[in-house]
């Protein structure tokens, strides 16, 4: 039973909402400052509990966007690392913060477990601070498509038939992920920006290509059996936006990526137009914007966010 407790389970988290506007983030909000609003977020494979986690990155995207709908599409809390070593710094508890600061705005938040947090999956159906627990969602966007929303690990072969290969290759990708870290600390040195060892090495390597490919595949098969216009999951973190033709019928498969690696969030316009950002990149343009408008005033250059 101590085992059980070893890490924070979802009402230690997310349950104690009336104290809530007492506590105060580490890293505080900006005061003012303005935010790119989109009908609907989509986020996943945040890995809180991890040293992965690219909590800063996520941090200053949550300081810098909102929505009237926010999803988070499984492996928010890693609770297979929790479970061995606990980890948890300060921003990964300013991240479920500001995710409960913004249920308390009128977000509707709708959190969907995955494989590494499926300790929550038991509370499907309730609501946490504002926060509801459901399996799996449909989604309908502006421009009248539904939209079916799950982790996507229901479709993951290793899972379902060994589940011991996934905790060994979780124990290897978390090996890479601390080379990852160390790889960024020096691009920092030299004043270079965010990049990911392990998705760079995805995408040389044939089979984790093939899978993917595959993935993608049996993903949007299955959306279509539902009678979806198309899928939104995470799972496999690599960003994607891809149309499938099953049985004459065209099938948009989205992946909000993670992270970890990416740093991807999906996002919905207002007019129903779908997009995948790349958090960095939009931290570039964002920076490289403020330095033309204040170098042309004499004034100072905003300082970068850490990686």
């Amino acid at each position: 039973m101590a085992e059980d407790r070893a890490f924070p389970l979802p009402a230690d988290i997310l349950g104690n909402v009336a104290s809530f506007p007492d506590l105060k983030p580490a890293i505080p909000e900006p005061a003012g400052g303005e935010r790119k609003r989109y009908r609907t977020i989509w986020i996943s494979d945040v890995h809180l509990g991890t040293k992965g986690c690219n909590a800063k990155l996520l941090i200053d995207f949550l300081d810098h966007t909102d929505s009237d709908t926010m999803y988070l599409v499984g492996d928010i809390i890693d609770g297979w690392r929790l479970r061995k070593k606990f980890y948890w710094p300060p921003e990964h508890n300013d991240i479920v913060w500001r995710i409960l600061k913004r249920a308390k705005r009128g977000t509707r938040i709708v959190y969907i477990p995955g494989n590494h947090d499926e300790m929550i999956r038991p509370f499907s159906g309730m609501n946490f601070g504002g926060v509801e627990i459901l399996r799996a969602a449909y989604h309908d966007t502006a421009d009248g498509r539904r939209l079916l929303v799950l982790h996507g690990d229901e479709f993951d072969t290793i899972m379902l038939a060994h589940r011991w290969l996934a905790f060994v290759g979780d124990a290897l990708y978390h090996v890479m992920m601390e080379l990852n870290i160390w790889v960024n600390r020096f691009r920092r040195a030299f004043d270079l920006p965010y990049w990911s060892l392990s998705k760079m090495a995805k995408h040389k390597v044939k089979n984790a290509v093939e899978f993917i490919s595959r993935y993608e595949e049996v993903v949007s098969r299955a959306a279509a059996t539902r009678g979806v216009d198309g899928v939104v999951c995470g799972h496999i973190h690599t960003a994607e936006i891809r149309t499938f033709a099953h049985d004459g019928k065209s099938i948009e498969y989205y992946n909000d990526g993670d992270w970890v690696e990416g740093c991807n969030a999906l996002v919905e316009h207002f007019d129903g137009r779908m997009e995948l950002l790349h958090w960095p990149t939009e931290i570039a343009k964002r920076e490289a914007a403020a330095a033309v408008e204040e170098n042309s005033a004499g004034g100072p250059t905003p300082a970068k966010v850490a990686a």
